[in-house]
């Protein structure tokens, strides 16, 4: 694989070890400091060493790998507020107290169905100079108009630590936020808010003005505001105002990646920038400014897309596919992309973990990589058949690059991507050309109607296509276990299959074998496993009671009959399913004894009747029985108390409690999660 043998491919490999070093095993920073400083030292005594014995080159590539190595570890901790002295996780009593915090508004997300939402940096904590970022949430009814990005708020209240899920396999939205370093939420009404009269006319400032303006604009075009919501995702990023209805379609039609900018956007932009310059003469001199207004146009437009990892990616990438050509260069496209990742890594680390830079990398590498392999298959006579056939080894090489990933994140798979991609992307040109435009157009205040209404109607019907491919959800595969070993295996089948395609060998075909034998002993593995496993669990399902016990594959689950007859399509349940490679075999009412593993369970509900003379191991409460909890510990002797999400929130800190007193531990599942027996 020649792009491994590139040095700043072995470089970048050993730079991303080294982010991904302290991010599992939170080694002390001062270590990774010292390791760091060692490593310089020993480079540059290789470095000379080279120079005077050209023999010691093995030696001085390795010390430079292992400097990458060191320099990734210690960028990660840099740039990571968790480890900043100033960071507001190291204020005393910040999760345990209300504090007066004033924060800078820095980011508006999209909303929740009760709160109005914003990324806020925080400034002060009780007049203590303070930093790191939070989530804000304003209560939707006591908001009457939302606030200016760079609005500086005083606020009363209570920081609340990231929680993690609180069922098991599902989504951590715990640790989505850290990685985007926010480690707290904060909670507030618009009666506990003092607004400054001063704003931080910062960056962020300037770009959310431009974009309000813009949205401003086309609103008062009478844009319709269905495809003007995704007019805004398409051209600037921005997904807070599109419906789950669309959003949804897009996911089902494997059309989602075009909501978010990404490289095909950008390279709309940059082409269209390259051909409104034009007229300028190809001298040293028009070369270096038609190299400058690009390079500021995709900086402007990365600004106004948000600088999400999409944006910045194909931003940095384009920028250094702008140069080469300024300097008359062939660009070697597999730089580009390390130069590119190697540069957002190196001020960005924490991009790394997020899943659409990763599927973006994913995708380009494969497209670049595989795309000429499938086009060779066939050489179409005409130009028609042949935009056709390259559109769809493009898409083909994308999604079989980005498959196992996407799988293992969002265990769907759309069979019609190829469809979809066929028909939507001749349309997306056009949108995105007529887009830019309007956009433009719209800053200044103008939006001329025989370029609005055009790109209102072809955005319309691209909704409607999307929305009748996403409708034959017979071809979406939805539901499919998939584990980080699946992941790794998958992903050595396909990169050893093309590689034995590209240039067939023995050894290589040896290697995809080996890959495929990889592959076989995960599956085993994974089944021996699920197997031998056994496990009885109540989960935090709000004012139901939902429990489930697995034996290997099989799953039965105990609930009321309105669950009962739902459970299919319970998200709680499938996500466990899924996640354990199991089928749902049996549905059970909840009876008030159950038994598992050696292990005697008291069930109470409502009616708080129970067998006399039991010595349950676990009492679980449901449904919130109205009994003397000292007086059933009397006859029962329980040797710990579960009270899951159907429970009233008073009631439980009274049996907490009581608890507390017996010396019983107690566990509620709506404030540490679901309880696992196994």
């Amino acid at each position: 694989m020649k792009v491994l043998q590139f040095p700043l491919a072995r470089i970048t490999f050993g730079f991303i070890l080294g982010i991904l070093f302290p991010y599992y095993l939170k080694p002390e920073p001062k270590i990774i400091f010292a390791l760091l400083f060692i490593s310089i030292i020993t480079f540059i005594f290789f470095y000379f060493l080279t120079k005077k014995y050209s023999t010691q080159n093995t030696y001085f590539g390795i010390s430079t790998y292992v400097l990458s190595f060191f320099i990734g570890a210690t960028t990660l901790i840099i740039h990571t507020d968790y480890y900043q002295k100033s960071n507001y996780t190291h204020y005393r009593s910040i999760f345990e107290k209300p504090h007066l915090i004033s924060l800078t508004l820095r980011e508006k997300l999209k909303n929740s169905n009760f709160n109005v939402r914003y990324i806020a940096i925080i400034n002060h904590i009780d007049q203590a100079e303070s930093s790191g970022r939070i989530l804000l949430n304003i209560r939707k009814d006591s908001l009457n108009h939302e606030f200016e990005i760079g609005t500086q708020l005083r606020i009363k209240g209570t920081l609340y630590e990231n929680s993690p899920p609180s069922n098991p396999n599902q989504f951590d939205y715990s640790n989505y936020l850290e990685n985007k370093q926010i480690y707290a939420q904060l909670y507030a009404d618009t009666d506990e808010i003092s607004v400054s009269p001063e704003i931080d006319k910062n960056i962020w400032y300037y770009t959310s003005r431009l974009r309000t303006k813009i949205i401003h604009s086309l609103e008062k075009s009478n844009f319709h505001k269905t495809e003007l919501n995704v007019a805004v995702a398409l051209i600037m990023g921005q997904q807070q105002d599109i419906s789950p209805e669309i959003i949804r379609d897009y996911q089902y039609a494997g059309a989602v990646h075009i909501l978010s900018v990404s490289g095909l956007h950008i390279g709309f932009i940059l082409l269209f920038v390259t051909f409104i310059l034009k007229p300028l003469p190809n001298t040293k001199r028009g070369s270096f400014i038609k190299l400058i207004i690009i390079l500021a146009s995709l900086s402007l437009f990365g600004l106004i897309a948000g600088l999400a990892p999409s944006v910045v990616r194909s931003v940095v990438m384009f920028s250094f596919v702008a140069i080469g050509s300024h300097l008359r260069r062939s660009v070697n496209i597999y730089h580009t992309l390390l130069v590119s990742m190697l540069l957002i890594l190196l001020f960005q680390p924490s991009f790394l973990f997020d899943v659409g830079f990763q599927l973006s990398y994913i995708a380009l590498f494969f497209i670049i990589w595989l795309q000429p392999l499938l086009a060779s298959i066939w050489s179409p006579k005409y130009k028609v058949s042949k935009y056709i056939w390259d559109i769809l080894t493009v898409s083909f090489a994308a999604q079989i690059g980005t498959l196992p990933l996407s799988i293992y994140y969002f265990h769907q798979f759309p069979g019609l991507f190829f469809v979809t991609n066929l028909i939507i992307i001749p349309l997306l040109s056009i949108v995105m050309i007529l887009g830019v435009l309007v956009m433009v157009l719209a800053a200044f205040g103008y939006v001329p109607l025989f370029l609005s209404k055009p790109l209102e109607w072809s955005i319309f019907y691209l909704n409607k296509i999307i929305n009748s491919i996403a409708s034959l959800e017979q071809f979406i595969i939805q539901n499919i276990p998939f584990n980080f070993y699946f992941l790794i295996s998958f992903y050595l089948i396909i990169i050893s299959t093309v590689i034995w395609f590209k240039k067939p060998s023995f050894n290589k075909l040896v290697m995809v074998l080996i890959s495929t034998i990889v592959l076989q002993i995960s599956y085993i593995k994974n089944g021996s496993d699920v197997k031998n496993q056994k496990e009885w669990i109540v989960f935090n399902s709000k004012k139901n009671t939902l429990i489930t016990e697995r034996n290997g594959e099989k799953v039965t689950v105990y609930a009321n009959d309105s669950i009962l007859k739902t459970c299919q399509k319970n998200n709680i349940l499938t996500a466990y399913l899924v996640g354990n490679f199991s089928t749902l075999k049996t549905k059970k009412r909840i009876e008030n004894t159950a038994f598992f593993n050696g292990k005697k369970i008291l069930i109470l509900d409502s009616l708080g009747i129970y067998p006399k003379n039991i010595k349950p191991d676990i009492l679980l409460l449901t449904q919130s029985p109205k009994i003397n909890l000292d007086r059933l510990f009397q006859s029962i002797q329980p040797k710990i108390v579960i009270a899951d999400a159907s429970n009233y929130k008073t009631v439980q800190k009274y049996w907490k409690a009581t608890c507390y007193k017996q010396k019983i531990p107690f566990h509620a599942t709506g404030e540490k999660g679901f309880y696992k027996l196994n």
